[in-house]
């Protein structure tokens, strides 16, 4: 087999897996900080077991989120040496600042968060998990910082064959992260959100231990509610951006094969991309162009005519992505978003009524939607990097020169192997230990040390 491909695949699965636990760190770390930061203000007792409860659940979805994304680093080095030589200079300053500054002040202040319920202060213990959710958004802007020069390069000259740092304040800046970093972080929010919700609904559905479980919901709902519509918000106007700075992405994900104006929006679409046309095609008129411009006139560019201006600029190759991936994804991605946003404000709207708790199919509903999140948040990420072939940094190196020469396939295809069969058991050990702990609820913890009435020492992690 070829040895780029099994690298792309190996990358691929592992950051696809990675991020499954990253949104949820950077939204529930809020949630728990809120509701601690409600108990120090009111010294309500539910609200520092609803904290104990959710950081419970925070803990096991971020050593997970730790202990994958390691392995990530060590494919720069083993499958991907030329691009690492290439844009070293500028891609591990982010990297390392994020590792330092952002991973060290998470983790020490976690440490103190865990062990330090009966040893700090109320106000002490709960600054300490608000430093645990700033570090890590935080987090996430350094390595945002770090994949934003891959979409779009800033701050940098070529020298020597390689991409050399000229300006990292350009690199703060990036117009790309100014958009992707509240967009995924949002996301997070709502990710979290629901997570809080669909487990929430659970036990309301039991009809136990309701009134933390009340209040949770409560909680969840409004970051939901609003986190839902500013990433909708968000990611228009990061769709418009692309539409200026990465042309081909957005042709792909609409699959628009020839320029039009007004271009029309495809629903639905067959795509046949040896024959560069779609086969089927249910279509809204306009309406891309009025997403990309605001306005229902506008020229989109089409995929045949982006793939001769790049063949002009950039030399012979085919610079057309896999297209009915993209397409495909762009409108899981939307489906998702939309659901959500309609089951909160249906959700928000029974809330107030006083009827949600009676509305059993509305509950179920919360519950198996905590999975839509993360099929949306793929499916996004599967766009932004698909979306950007064959570019490994957009229009400065291509996949096939950044991948580590006389690297082995069959080297890759073992440790492909290895690694997809070890996650999937960590997936099930994960899923195993959030479903445990989910269903045992709230649990009012006696003070380090002491005994619980069945006799079991009551150290809450």
């Amino acid at each position: 087999m070829d040895a780029l491909l099994l690298a792309r695949w190996q990358f691929g699965i592992t950051s696809v897996y990675h991020f499954l636990f990253v949104p949820l760190t950077l939204g529930l770390s809020i949630l728990v900080a809120i509701m601690e930061t409600i108990y120090v203000r009111t010294g309500d007792e539910t609200y520092k077991n609803m904290a104990r409860f959710w950081g419970r659940l925070f803990l096991i979805n971020f050593a997970m989120g730790v202990v994958t994304g390691i392995v990530q680093e060590f494919h720069f080095g083993m499958n991907w040496s030329e691009y690492s030589r290439f844009v070293g200079d500028i891609f591990g300053a982010p990297l390392a600042v994020e590792a330092l500054a952002a991973f060290f002040l998470e983790s020490t202040f976690l440490g103190l968060w865990i062990f330090g319920w009966e040893k700090l202060s109320p106000a002490l213990h709960a600054a300490c998990i608000w430093l645990v959710a700033f570090a890590s958004n935080l987090s996430a802007f350094w390595i945002l910082v770090a994949n934003s020069f891959m979409q779009e390069p800033v701050g940098f000259t070529l020298r020597n064959g390689r991409a050399e740092m000229t300006d990292f304040f350009a690199l703060l800046t990036n117009p790309h992260v100014l958009y992707q970093f509240p967009h995924t972080v949002l996301a997070g929010f709502v990710t979290a959100a629901f997570f809080v919700m669909g487990i929430s609904a659970y036990h309301l559905l039991r009809q136990s231990q309701s009134e933390p479980f009340r209040r949770s919901f409560r909680l969840a709902l409004i970051m939901g509610l609003i986190s839902s519509l500013l990433v909708a918000g968000i990611g228009h106007l990061q769709g418009q951006h692309l539409v200026a700075t990465q042309p081909m992405k957005m042709a792909a994900a609409e699959a628009l094969w020839d320029s039009a104006d007004p271009a029309p929006l495809a629903l639905v679409a067959l795509v046949d991309q040896e024959n560069q046309q779609n086969n089927l095609e249910i279509k809204i008129p306009a309406l891309t162009s009025f997403l990309a411009y605001n306005s229902f006139r506008g020229e989109v560019k089409g995929l045949k005519e982006l793939q001769a201006a790049a063949a002009e600029q950039y030399g012979p190759g085919n610079y057309i992505p896999p297209v009915a991936p993209v397409f495909w994804s762009f409108r899981l991605m939307i489906a998702a978003g939309l659901w959500l946003i309609l089951l909160s404000l249906y959700s928000l709207y029974l809330w107030r009524k006083g009827l949600l708790e009676s509305r059993p199919l509305v509950l179920k509903a919360l519950l198996w939607s905590i999975p839509i999140p993360y099929l949306a948040n793929t499916a996004g990420w599967f766009v932004a990097e698909v979306g950007r072939y064959p570019w490994i940094v957009y229009g400065l190196q291509r996949l096939e020169a950044a991948v580590s020469p006389g690297v082995s396939a069959t080297a890759i295809l073992t440790t492909l192997v290895a690694f997809t069969l070890l996650y999937g058991l960590l997936a099930v050990v994960d899923v195993y230990l959030l479903a445990k702990f989910a269903r045992q609820g709230v649990v009012e913890q006696p003070p380090a040390g002491k005994m619980h009435p069945s006799g079991e020492v009551s150290l809450w992690i």
